[in-house]
């Protein structure tokens, strides 16, 4: 069991002799809620351990959410793997002369809806949509798709597209940010997922992703959608090129629009995976590494309510790890409806889970399950609940519970 004593663990940290005075420091800050500044979350990079950053992370973990870890029942929809774009790290995608490869989709927008509908049966409350960028995916077809959707299952919470595929179709459309967000909100968009931001800096975005949205255009997106009283999320992609002084600045510009807006829900950490792409050549992060990462992200993020690791990525063993370094989401079911990590080379190939199964990775390590729905309403807590052994919901695998 990871679950401590989360206070004991940080008195422990101060009668510490050894404890450098900077490190000591930031102890200090993070117990009495004090912000840490860029140049002190450089310092835990490069010179805290493991254990330090757990200990301070799971702290403010516990204090802030006890052990509850919170997941959804979601199904992700990836209209095409067809894209403009060409970003090197990226294994998922087909430039748009590769149409005819075998590994390229275009899905109708019936044949997505087929795959809502699919799921008419199942108490899902998620629909998480992102894919390639294509021009015949347009303002006036993701428009026409939302309504569908909600036509359909007005229930059913509408997780949709990136600030890189919003920003080329309202650019095609003609149409302003502020134009082009509100549409969409009224189309029955309900909320924005936390992808293309990769890494803000000019530096390294120029380097692995330069013909798409800069960060400065993804920032202001999410702030005018916050500002239309909605909620999304953020991420960042770390383990290629970039220095750990790219990732404070990446989390420094989310800090700061969060201040200003107070939108963002979750922070979610996606870790740079070399398989099948322009950067193979670069070594993945190692797991203690993936670790460090999670806990200096809690550390720093003080505005953020959640920090989120998902599981298809990291693979179910680092994830339930993670729940002792400051996480604590692990997103949700999934029900293997995602290509982008497992075309990527990460562990989960086919990622699903059920709700059971879910629940007791969580509860395996001493954290209590929580379902909740996009935007963390409880939906029911697990933590006693016993599952009848035969429960597997439809299209879910039976997998063995780590």
């Amino acid at each position: 069991m990871f679950a401590t004593d989360h206070t004991y663990a940080m008195e422990t940290l101060l009668r510490d002799p050894q404890l450098p005075a900077e490190l000591r420091q930031i102890v200090e800050q993070v117990l009495t809620d004090q912000r840490i500044s860029p140049a002190q979350g450089l310092l835990l990079y490069e010179q805290a351990s493991l254990a330090f950053v757990g200990t301070l992370a799971n702290y403010i973990r516990e204090k802030q959410h006890g052990h509850r870890t919170y997941f959804n029942r979601n199904f992700h929809i990836e209209p095409t793997n067809l894209c403009v774009y060409d970003c090197k790290f990226c294994s998922y995608s087909r430039l748009i002369k590769q149409r005819n490869d075998p590994s390229a989709w275009q899905y109708t927008m019936e044949e997505m809806l087929d795959i809502v509908k699919s799921y008419d049966d199942q108490p899902v409350t998620e629909v998480h949509i992102v894919g390639g960028v294509l021009p015949q995916y347009d303002l006036q077809f993701y428009l026409e798709f939302f309504r569908r959707i909600k036509s359909h299952r007005p229930a059913l919470h509408i997780k949709a597209l990136t600030p890189v595929e919003y920003h080329y179709i309202f650019k095609k459309a003609k149409v302003s940010y502020e134009e082009g967000m509100r549409l969409v909100a009224e189309a029955g968009c309900d909320s924005l997922p936390g992808g293309g931001a990769e890494i803000f800096h000019p530096e390294i975005r120029q380097q692995i992703a330069a013909d798409k949205c800069t960060g400065e255009q993804w920032l202001r997106i999410h702030e005018i959608w916050h500002n239309l009283g909605r909620r999304s999320n953020a991420t960042m992609l770390y383990g290629h090129i970039e220095r750990f002084e790219h990732r404070i600045d990446h989390m420094e510009q989310l800090r700061q629009l969060q201040d200003k807006t107070g939108g963002f829900q979750t922070f979610i950490p996606l870790k740079f995976r070399n398989h099948d792409n322009q950067m193979s050549h670069i070594a993945e992060s190692t797991p203690v590494e993936d670790l460090r990462n999670y806990a200096i992200a809690r550390i720093y993020l003080d505005n953020f309510d959640h920090i989120k690791a998902y599981w298809p990525m990291i693979g179910r063993e680092v994830a339930q790890m993670a729940l002792a370094f400051g996480v604590d989401d692990i997103d949700g079911t999934i029900d293997d409806t995602t290509k982008i990590y497992s075309m990527a080379g990460a562990e989960e190939q086919s990622p699903a889970l059920s709700t059971r199964e879910l629940a007791n990775l969580i509860k395996a390590v001493g954290r209590r399950p929580i379902e909740r729905d996009t935007l963390y309403n409880i939906i029911q807590d697990y933590t006693d609940h016993v599952f009848p052994e035969d429960e597997v919901f439809k299209g879910y695998l039976a997998l063995p519970v780590v």
